[in-house]
């Protein structure tokens, strides 16, 4: 047969893995700087852009996207090439993937902390930076199938039937997650509301660890470790069922983070039964990682590469048996909402995520450079102290976890709660917190040695180029199958086909739970007593949104005796109708928040916004002085957000729309009038005003402040619904 010579791009490689370290070094100093932040909670007082509550987002999003996308990238474009035998379908459109996404990344960066957010968990981006992501996302995919259309390898390898299936659902779940109504240029509310918008959510959440984090590194790890343990794939049949059944249980369980919340019991069940499944395709894909080692082990004591491997692999393992257990119901009802669901989620980011990528990137530079690692024995010292880094952050939190589930639910013979006081709990979790420090500290330690050892890697290697390879023209074949070929046989030869069957497998699962929930109305029931936020409280509400705080504190009472006695009654799916987008959390650092209206006074807020430790001595809230700043609150989109709401079927009259700056006048200034019965705020009031004027600077009123707006928010919160006086709680 005649060969055909041709390129392979090396340079798109080498862009995404400098894109991966640095974005890796930026998210993890991100994260290491919240984890001092439970020590210390206003180690940034006052720079609202420096405020937990905005940096935790920047941090989940520049961990997961950048870090871990680029590393996806790098690996795949690298991969795919050698797999296909192809260069990569269009130059342009590798480095158009390559840039869009940078500048996407940069777009988060600024806009996440100055809160522009929307809340929802690993969807934050407001809905411009959406619309980038999904057409650069479509750049990416036309790049493969264009590159597997023109390939010279007739089946495709099992690394790229993930990587398809990663392209496919992601798309599918961020283009339904991220419909949305734009308010203006960076706001927008989601089309959803409540328990559909909680559903449709973690549908996204959930997938979006499945198919963002989990299956993309699959496809990885079935490329990369038979390459560097120069060993074939354990077992190919398994391959073919743990992508399949991967696939399929995978979309299903997104519904097992909302167990014991209003969403209905049928499709709560349905996430638990699909979740426990999950753990024999899972497993299956772990096995067959370790196993293709078999006969290869007294490499992985000389290698760091396979080291790296191994503990990876073994982390997904964990994270992914975890994953199940925790879906059970009476294990979700310790976990849920303490640091176990913290320790969890960075079994799998900091071993399967992050060793892999660095297994990757130590293998990859020294071949693209033609020469060696700098040094070996700084590549094993970052795999150990990187290891302990992992062991000092997770096994703290695992039992900070324990220990927050157990005081929550202690009771008192009499019947009362033993920690009757939240905060009782946050100081017994403070060694922990210590601890999780520590541990991170140790992580980013060696994400610096990486750095080192790779750039002293490119110093003394060549010059990254384009890499010449030969390989003979496909020869076409009938499209139907031969006579003998197993069909899976010939759709591994058929990447259109491919496609649309993952597709298919994807879509059931997805459509059978959020379908009836959206079009079936006995699904959420109303309540006669629930009414729309009033102008003023609507304002509040996306100061809350902006500010990070459902990170901390959660909106749904689940229906235990411990909860009910601490917050009160439990959360029906009708007192959220009206929420665009829902806030029920997925973390209690702080206290639930759905009963807290009318439970403390304004001024109580007000101090409390201001100066947390003030009105709660041990606790590890920072202070919002922002909120008080001397200029008035923006309310001037407070019109046209009551109509998106309209539009979204929030029954707001035309009359309350158009006198809605008014009513939230007239609101403010009686929570200001409140305000006025502490001596001590009448006195503070009198004085920034007499500065003021000393200083030639026009003053705003207190009820024109964004304070006001957030505290009319919060005061709001559960009186639709009759609560049990919990004041002494």
């Amino acid at each position: 047969m005649e060969m055909e010579q041709f390129y392979y791009d090396n340079k798109i490689v080498k862009k995404f893995i400098y894109a991966t370290i640095l974005f890796g070094v930026v998210g993890m100093l991100v994260g290491l700087t919240l984890a001092v932040m439970y020590l210390f909670p206003n180690m940034t007082d006052g720079i609202s852009w420096l405020s937990y509550g905005r940096l935790r987002p920047l941090h989940t999003n520049a961990v997961i996207f950048a870090f871990v996308g680029n590393a996806f990238f790098a690996g795949m474009y690298y991969s795919m090439q050698r797999l296909l035998k192809a260069r990569m379908f269009s130059d342009f459109l590798s480095n158009l993937h390559f840039w869009g996404w940078q500048l996407i990344i940069v777009a988060a960066a600024i806009t996440l902390p100055l809160g522009y957010t929307s809340s929802k968990e690993y969807a934050e981006l407001e809905w411009p930076i959406d619309i980038a992501i999904a057409l650069i996302w479509v750049v990416m995919g036309i790049n493969m199938i264009g590159t597997m259309l023109r390939r010279r390898e007739r089946h495709l390898y099992v690394a790229i039937w993930f990587y398809l299936a990663t392209f496919v659902t992601v798309a599918v779940l961020h283009i339904f997650n991220n419909i949305e109504i734009p308010v203006s240029a960076l706001k927008s509310y989601s089309v959803y509301a409540g328990v559909q918008d909680a559903l449709v959510q973690w549908w996204y959440g959930h997938n979006a660890v499945a198919f963002f984090l989990t299956t993309p590194f699959l496809g990885l790890m079935y490329y990369f470790i038979p390459k560097v343990a120069n060993r074939p794939v354990y077992s190919y049949r398994l391959s073919i069922i743990h992508f399949w059944s991967l696939i399929f249980i995978y979309i299903w369980a997104g519904p097992h983070h909302l167990l014991y919340s209003a969403l209905p019991n049928w499709a709560q069940n349905l996430g638990v039964a699909f979740s426990v499944m999950l753990i024999a395709p899972s497993w299956g894909g772990m096995i067959n990682g370790l196993l293709t080692l078999r006969g290869a082990w007294d490499k992985v004591r000389e290698e760091p590469v396979l080291k790296f491997f191994v503990v990876a692999i073994t982390g997904y393992g964990m994270a992914t048996f975890e994953g199940p257990m925790l879906s059970l119901k009476n294990v979700n009802a310790i976990a849920h909402y303490t640091d176990w669901i913290v320790a969890h989620v960075h079994v799998g980011a900091l071993a399967w995520n992050g060793f892999m990528s660095f297994g990757i990137i130590y293998w990859l530079i020294p071949r693209m450079t033609k020469s060696k690692l700098f040094s070996n024995k700084l590549a094993n010292f970052h795999f150990w102290i990187g290891t302990l880094g992992i062991i000092l952050y997770t096994l703290p939190l695992y039992v900070a976890g324990f220990l927050q589930a157990s005081m929550w639910k202690q009771f008192n013979p009499d019947g009362t709660l033993t920690y009757g006081n939240f905060l009782e709990t946050v100081t017994q979790i403070m060694p922990m917190y210590w601890m999780r420090a520590i541990g991170g500290t140790l992580y980013l330690v060696g994400m610096f040695i990486l750095v080192y050892n790779i750039i002293m890697t490119v110093k003394a290697g060549e010059t990254i180029e384009d890499e010449l390879a030969q390989a003979p023209a496909l020869q076409r074949i009938s499209g139907s199958r031969i006579h003998g070929e197993k069909f899976h046989s010939w759709l591994e030869r058929k990447p259109i086909q491919l496609t649309i069957l993952a597709t298919i497998a994807i879509l059931i699962g997805g459509i059978i739970q959020i379908v009836p929930t959206i079009m079936v109305k006995s699904n959420i029931p109303t309540i006669s007593s629930v009414k729309p936020y009033t102008p003023l409280e609507l304002e509040g509400r996306d100061l809350y949104i902006r500010e990070g705080c459902v990170g901390c504190h959660s909106q749904s009472v689940r229906p235990f005796r411990s909860e009910v006695e601490r917050y009160g009654p439990q959360a029906k799916a009708g007192e959220f109708v009206y929420d665009h987008p829902f806030l029920w959390g997925s973390k209690r650092t702080g206290p639930d928040l759905l009963r807290v209206g009318g439970k403390y006074n304004d001024n109580w807020h007000f101090n409390h916004f201001w100066n947390p430790q003030s009105t709660s001595a041990a606790s590890i809230m920072p202070g919002y002085k922002w909120l008080f700043d001397n200029k008035a609150m923006d309310v001037s989109l407070t019109q046209k957000k009551m109509k998106a709401m309209v539009s979204l079927g929030v029954p707001y009259s035309e009359a309350e729309v158009a006198n809605a700056q008014q009513l939230l006048r007239a609101q403010a200034i009686s929570i200001e009038k409140s305000l006025e019965n502490d001596p001590d705020y009448v006195k503070s009031y009198e004085e920034s005003r007499k500065k003021a004027a000393i200083k030639g600077e026009q003053f705003v009123p207190m009820n024109e402040r964004e304070i006001i707006a957030l505290i009319a928010y919060i005061q709001r919160l559960g009186t639709d619904i009759k609560v049990k006086d919990t004041s002494k709680l």
